[in-house]
C-alpha cells in the first residue's frame, strides 16, 4: 500500500472535510480503498495461521466506511479521517452480537498506526458475563494479565472507560476489582507508521494481534460458558 499517499490524502481531508472536496478527490480515495482492501485481505490470511476462526472473515465487510454517522453527533464533518478495519469471526464488527473478539486497526493522516484486540464497550448482558468470568476464572484471567507477549506489546488492558465504583453485585475487595470496573476488555497501542517500508505493515499487525491472542481466547471462553448456561435454562 502507498502509505505516503494515504497519509497525504487523510491530512488533506482533515483540512477539507466537506462533500465537494471529497467528490473532487474521489478517484484518489477509490485507489487507496482498493489498496487498503488488499492489506485487510492479506492480514486475514496471516491471522488465520494462528486463529482459524477468522479465516472466513469477508475483508470487504471488515472495512469500516469513511462516511461518519452524524445523526447524534455535534460534529457534522461528513467523513472520518482514518482508514480502519475490524476483523472478527462471522463478519461482525460488534462481536458481542455473535461471539468472538475484534482485531481492530486504523491508519490516520498523522502517520500513526493504532491497533488492538478484545471487546470494546460490549452491551450490558455481555459485559456482565465477562465480569462474572473474571470472578469465576480469576486464575485464568490473572494468567492473561501476566502474559509476556501481551504485556510487551500493550502493557495492560485499556482503562479509557471505567466505573468509579464497583459494579452492582460484585465484591469491592475482589483481587481483580480494578478490572471488574472496566466497561471494555480491550488492549490498545499506537506506533509510528513505517512510511518507507509499507511491506512491513501486515507483518507488524499480525505479530501485534498474535500477542493479544491470549485475551481473545479467554474472551471466547466467556461466550461458550454463556451459551451452555442458556442451553441448560432452555
Amino acid at each position: 500500500m502507498h502509505l505516503r499517499d494515504l497519509t497525504q490524502f487523510l491530512t488533506e481531508l482533515s483540512s477539507n472535510n466537506n462533500r465537494p472536496w471529497f467528490i473532487m478527490n474521489k478517484p484518489r480515495y477509490d485507489i487507496l480503498r482498493e489498496e487498503f482492501l488488499a492489506v485487510v485481505t492479506e492480514l486475514i490470511a496471516e491471522l488465520s495461521t494462528f486463529d482459524k476462526q477468522v479465516a472466513a472473515c469477508n475483508p470487504k465487510k471488515a472495512m469500516f466506511r469513511i462516511n461518519r454517522d452524524m445523526r447524534f453527533s455535534h460534529d457534522k464533518s461528513p467523513y472520518k479521517t482514518r482508514f480502519s478495519a475490524g476483523i472478527t469471526p462471522f463478519d461482525k464488527r460488534r462481536p458481542s452480537a455473535g461471539g468472538g473478539s475484534t482485531y481492530y486497526f486504523q491508519l490516520d493522516g498523522s502517520g500513526k498506526l493504532s491497533f488492538g484486540a478484545g471487546e470494546y464497550l460490549p452491551p450490558p448482558p455481555r459485559l456482565k458475563a465477562i465480569r462474572d468470568n473474571v470472578v469465576n476464572d480469576a486464575t485464568g484471567f490473572a494468567k492473561v494479565l501476566k502474559n509476556k507477549q501481551l504485556r510487551a506489546t500493550y502493557g495492560d488492558l485499556l482503562f479509557e472507560d471505567s466505573l468509579q465504583r464497583p459494579p452492582k453485585g460484585f465484591d469491592a475487595d475482589h483481587e481483580h476489582i480494578t478490572y471488574l470496573k472496566l466497561k471494555s476488555f480491550f488492549v490498545w497501542t499506537e506506533v509510528d507508521l513505517a512510511l518507507n517500508s509499507p511491506e512491513l505493515l501486515v507483518p507488524q499487525l499480525a505479530y501485534g494481534f498474535k500477542d493479544a491472542f491470549a485475551l481473545v481466547t479467554w474472551l471466547r471462553g466467556v461466550k461458550e460458558a454463556v451459551d451452555e448456561a442458556d442451553l441448560g435454562a432452555a
